[in-house]
């Protein structure tokens, strides 16, 4: 499909809220955002759609029978031409706890592909979600490979990954601090999870640069009332974002509540988590070598143990919306413009307005996806 805009239609701009105006948008970027826009190729949506901005998944392993471990562009590419189903128009590619030789071929294959610049959903970097992690709160990782924090091995990570990590979940309390401050100095997120940190060694984290929780509430030491541990400061501390895997089975709909009401709204990061089973139907997969049972929405390894999930981005805003009882741009918000803060990328994402890429999503009130847009190219159409 050819076009460059929309006309007369329903469009969340930033700052203005949903209002019924045009776009255009060429080479990519947004160009014009107004009423009186003359040019060819611009797209009138029927009353009940909305554009808004394209959503950010900045923690996803897998999808559609694919994961981003597997070191083949294939895999790659059943991930993301899946996703964009979902309104998903850029993602963090997020590796898990393997052998380093693993790990290494993972990297090697994402950074390979990032390189070639290719259009559609775009990476934009790596989440490396362990080794660096705690064996007593490894969730679905294999506590086998689980290694100390070590800044050598993340310079060694990051080099086969040709720079590209963008984030990395640790277990702070694992020897942490000096990766903490490396990772800071050079604009990489420091998130902190997988972690049996107390509340303290939390703000000493942040105290390092940490600025994000890795899957709020999940895999990290609970919350006691003589220590809040991650999950206290998660809660309180103002300079963290948390993310949230809201599928209401990872975390309850009161504990979701909880965060909501808790935390800035712009500090809350939906992400889906999610594994190769996610547009595949019921049965068993795999995630880092194990065996993962899948039934209805929930993942599970054999012994029970929650291994990521099969949740969908635009579902994941829904959930929230009607968990919290928010304004649907709000809900959004947190799958837009809030991860891309956190990602230090809000300059060119998360939001409608000139000069941004042209990353849309077209939805109705019920965050059904009917349109995606990935800079600038129509990469899903709802028939």
């Amino acid at each position: 499909m050819k076009m460059n805009g929309f006309k007369n239609s329903n469009i969340y701009v930033a700052g203005k809220g949903i209002i019924k105006t045009s776009l255009y948008f060429e080479d990519e970027k947004i160009k014009e955002i107004g009423k009186n826009i003359s040019k060819n190729n611009l797209l009138e949506l029927e009353d009940h759609l909305f554009v808004v901005p394209g959503f950010i998944d900045k923690h996803i392993h897998g999808a559609n029978g694919a994961d981003f471990m597997n070191p083949t562009n294939q895999d790659i590419t059943k991930v993301l031409t899946s996703i964009c189903k979902e309104g998903t128009t850029s993602c963090l590619a997020t590796t898990m706890t393997q052998s380093i030789e693993n790990i290494e071929a993972s990297l090697r294959n994402i950074a390979s592909y990032i390189q070639t610049k290719p259009s559609g959903v775009e990476i934009l970097g790596i989440h490396l979600e362990g080794p660096f992690i705690s064996p007593k709160h490894a969730g679905a990782q294999p506590k086998e490979y689980i290694i100390p924090c070590d800044v050598d091995m993340f310079k060694r990570l990051n080099q086969t990954a040709l720079n590209t990590i963008q984030q990395v979940t640790i277990a702070y309390e694992e020897n942490g601090k000096a990766l903490t401050k490396y990772l800071t100095e050079r604009g990489i997120i420091s998130s902190l999870g997988h972690t049996d940190c107390t509340y303290d060694l939390a703000c000493e984290a942040v105290q390092y640069g940490a600025c994000s929780v890795s899957h709020m509430f999940n895999a990290m030491r609970g919350f006691h009332h003589r220590d809040g541990g991650v999950i206290g400061a998660g809660l309180f501390n103002d300079n963290l974002s948390c993310e949230l895997i809201c599928d209401l089975i990872h975390v309850s709909k009161p504990v979701v509540q909880l965060l909501h009401k808790n935390k800035a709204k712009d500090k809350i990061c939906l992400v889906t988590d999610s594994m190769e089973a996610k547009w595949m139907p019921d049965g068993t997969y795999q995630l880092g070598g194990q065996k993962v049972i899948v039934k209805g929405n929930e993942a599970r390894l054999e012994d029970g143990t929650l291994a990521g999930s099969t949740l969908k981005m635009n579902d994941a805003i829904r959930n929230f919306m009607k968990a919290t009882g928010i304004p649907f741009t709000e809900a959004i918000d947190c799958a837009t413009i809030n991860p891309a803060k956190c990602l230090h990328i809000e300059d060119k994402k998360g939001s409608i307005e000139v000069g941004k890429d042209a990353d849309f999503v077209v939805i109705d009130k019920d965050f059904n996806v009917y349109m995606t847009i990935c800079r600038g190219e129509v990469v899903y159409s709802r028939r």
